[in-house]
């Protein structure tokens, strides 16, 4: 063992090996943190423990994968469980899938399938889509999974019209999943996290059987994520969590940064080891980081230091508009990969949200110069290969009825949409699968006789490859092309579909059944390749090793790192979102975001915000994120476009530049009920979990809230209000009573001011009537008070 912790720092050493009782590790962004875990798994392991009685739970295969490998070579051939939360519930789920209503051989719905399945359980609903669409009742019953509630407790405490129209939909849409013997991904977290709840046996067997879990990203647990690994360290409470607070970035889809925060409440005699220590960012990209992430509240104090020299200083650049910063760029990466210090795959270009990209795209193929964008069309997602899985899902799960939908008129079989509802009308009337309301065709009514044919035929041939479903993957796969003439098909439409040549797709797609038969020579089977297909997520296919510029989202950049960073559009409500700025909770984690972009650099890092932007064609003016207020400006080096005024005018004051910040974060509340997401809902629910447990005191109750202070800003950038007026006026010198010239109406007087920000709007006065003119764009003049 000394051999294997005599490279560690201290706080490492401390981590490693500790082996019994919970343990924290607070790790900071760059800190090694997955050289612990592994070291630690291997320290275990020299130290007698199973195996088979670890768990190691991450929230990407890509970060499994990662620790497996290490492992092996710390701990050649030792085999322990190394995963993501759904694929660990999903293999318990195949066990236990009776104690749900389902069975071992259920399918899992990714993201479009579980799309149609919710148009069609709202249609059965009854329900109107006018004022809520299907993605905004979708994103409301996903909430209510991740909260543990069921259809019925939906219903009960439903608190906005949206929720309540999500409730009537939710029942149905879960008794269509069992019919269908499937779930969705949400699915395999709640059932599990009931399973749990509910069968003392099996959470007793569970937890004997994993006597020591660890779970990465902590900060990244929702409700559903806690339960689960609260309930399996009851009897053997060897829970151990890496994390951050100041990297918690998903609380959009249910994760609570309140779960790291209160862990040593959870578990009072838990060991806590602070891994501060970078080896990844120079210091100056560090002081930026600190310095902006220290404006948050919700966090657990650390001190990040390193011994990597200074390096260069961070980069804040201007740019006119959208265009020119990606053709600035995309410019200064060629000239640093010509220049010979850096190869393409050394850079990643950051923004907030994909539809950013764009322009990057037109100046990267301009230039000849090869980039990959991460989060973009997936290719399980493409149109041939969701075809095949389809088939394969059909086989597998004959009860499947989005595949039976996708399948039955593909390749065309003169199966028209008005049949295909009349199938499923009779499945619904019946409540059985689609498949086998198909296999009655002669006796639904309404049904042509060619219909009828034609169903006959597809339902022959899918009783023929059903035949072969014991075969190798890549013989069932070859015989679905094969027997259905998929080729013929997928060329004659290929046109249509604007792909020069989906059969490489597809040939593509039998590499992976033989890779996965040559990967699983004994366990393979057609559910398990289709539960790693439905398991795969967005930064799986990231390529580090191809000489490729990235350009991904601040969300996909989690966990990753590359020598030079470039982080655009750092500009008010795309970083902060104009939807994240409610709540205070949800402000800083947009601040998280951020910092997260900001610590995945190496060496450099280049912040850029333009002056104005095209937004849905429109070409709009600019305000800074007031993040860049919070950053040392003092160390950063600034460079803005030519422009008629100064836009980082190191003379200008601390001027009032609040319209980037909400007046009060208690409009709308934390507790809103628009909102849904209040800490008096979260601790409530957490009350629930508790009960696995016998002191339920551990969950304290929410500290009082309380508005924060202003925030004082840095010098060094101008205000929003000063950047929409020009540089000469602020917006918020006009006010009523004040004199305004125009050169259209003349003279007149402010009668009524509104809004903030680039909202706000004056109503004048003319000799020619009253007209309203939003202050960031109006030609008006400030003459003087009347």
């Amino acid at each position: 063992m000394d051999a294997l912790t005599k490279e560690l720092t201290p706080p490492q050493r401390d981590a490693v090996t500790h082996i019994d009782g919970p343990l924290l590790i607070l790790a900071g962004p760059g800190s090694g943190k997955t050289r612990v875990v592994t070291h630690r798994v291997a320290n275990m392991l020299g130290h007698g423990v199973s195996p088979f009685q670890i768990a190691a739970l991450t929230f990407t295969n890509k970060a499994a994968d990662e620790m497996r490998a290490r492992v092996d070579k710390l701990a050649p051939g030792q085999p322990v469980w190394m995963g993501t939360f759904h694929r660990f519930c999903a293999q318990r789920l195949r066990r236990y899938a009776s104690f749900v209503g389902l069975k071992e051989n259920y399918s899992i719905y990714d993201s479009s399938d579980s799309k149609q399945a919710m148009k069609r359980a709202i249609a059965a609903a009854g329900i109107s889509t006018t004022h809520c669409s299907p993605d905004q009742i979708a994103s409301s019953i996903s909430k209510a999974k991740n909260r543990l509630a069921t259809p019925e407790m939906m219903e009960g405490h439903a608190l906005s019209p949206q929720d309540a129209i999500a409730a009537k939909v939710y029942p149905v849409y879960q008794q269509q999943l069992l019919t269908a013997n499937a779930v969705d991904f949400d699915d395999l977290l709640l059932h599990i996290a009931r399973l749990l709840r509910e069968n003392p046996e099996v959470r007793g067997e569970l937890d004997s059987k994993y006597k020591y879990i660890m779970v990465d990203e902590y900060q990244d647990t929702n409700l559903a994520q806690y339960a689960i690994v609260r309930a399996l360290s009851i009897d053997h409470p060897n829970l151990a969590v890496t994390g951050d607070p100041d990297q918690s970035i998903y609380g959009w889809r249910g994760a609570d940064v309140n779960n790291i925060l209160d862990f040593e409440k959870d578990y009072p005699n838990v060991k806590t080891v602070r891994l501060e220590k970078n080896y990844r960012s120079t210091p100056n990209i560090l002081r930026a980081a600190d310095e902006l992430i220290r404006h948050n509240q919700k966090r657990k104090q650390k001190e990040l230091f390193t011994d990597i020299p200074e390096g260069d200083p961070v980069v804040l650049r201007m740019y006119e508009d959208g265009y020119k910063e990606a053709d600035g760029i995309v410019d200064d990466i060629a000239d640093k990969i010509a220049g010979g210090q850096y190869k393409a795959n050394d850079f990643a270009i950051f923004c907030r949200m994909n539809a950013l990209t764009r322009s990057l795209e037109h100046a990267f193929r301009s230039r000849a110069l090869p980039y990959q964008i991460v989060g973009g069309v997936e290719f399980y997602q493409r149109r041939e290969i969701k075809d095949l899985l389809a088939y394969l899902h059909l086989i597998n799960n004959p009860n499947h009825d989005v595949a039976f939908h996708r399948v039955i008129n593909t390749p065309t079989r003169g199966i028209g949409a008005k049949t295909i509802e009349r199938i499923r009308d009779h499945a619904d009337h019946h409540r059985i699968p689609m498949l086998e309301a198909a296999r009655h065709a002669q006796s639904i009514d309404g049904l042509a006789k060619r219909a009828k044919t034609m169903i006959g035929k597809f339902i022959t041939i899918y009783d023929r490859i059903s035949k072969r479903a014991t075969s190798s993957l890549e013989d069932l796969i070859r015989y679905v092309v094969e027997e259905t003439a998929y080729e013929d098909y997928v060329e004659k439409t290929a046109t249509e579909q604007q792909d020069a040549n989906p059969m490489a797709n597809v040939d593509e797609f039998i590499t992976a059944t033989v890779e996965f038969d040559r990967q699983h020579p004994d366990d393979g089977s057609l559910d398990l390749f289709l539960e790693q297909v439905a398991l795969v997520a967005d930064t799986d296919k990231f390529d580090s090793e191809t000489e490729r510029v990235t350009l991904m989202t601040l969300h996909a950049a989690k966990g990753l790192e590359f020598p030079c960073v470039y982080i655009i559009g750092v500009e008010d409500d795309l970083i902060p979102h104009s939807r994240s700025k409610s709540t205070e909770s949800e402000f800083e984690e947009e601040r998280r975001l951020l910092f997260v972009g900001i610590t995945r650099a190496m060496q450099n890092l280049q912040l850029s915000v333009c002056k104005r932007r095209a937004v849905r064609g429109d070409i709009r003016p600019v305000i800074p994120s007031p993040f860049l207020n919070e950053l040392p400006l003092g160390e950063i080096k600034r460079i803005e476009a030519a422009t008629s005024y100064d836009y980082f005018d190191d003379e200008f004051g601390d001027e009032l530049n609040q319209d980037s910040y909400p007046e009060s974060w208690d409009l709308p509340g934390e507790n809103d009920p628009e909102s849904g997401s209040g800490d008096d809902d979260i601790v409530l629910e957490k009350s629930v979990v508790t009960s696995f447990v016998d002191d339920v005191s551990q969950v304290a109750p929410p500290p009082p809230k309380a508005k924060p202070k202003p925030k004082p800003l840095l010098s060094g950038l101008k205000t929003g209000s000063d950047l929409l007026s020009g540089g000469v006026t602020p917006v918020t010198a006009y006010q009523e009573g004040v004199t305004v010239r125009h050169p259209d109406h003349g003279e007149g007087t402010i009668v009524n001011v509104t809004g903030r920000g680039p909202k706000r709007t004056a109503k004048v006065q003319f000799e020619d009537g009253e007209h309203s003119f939003r202050l960031a764009y109006a030609k008006l003049e400030l003459v003087g008070k009347m």
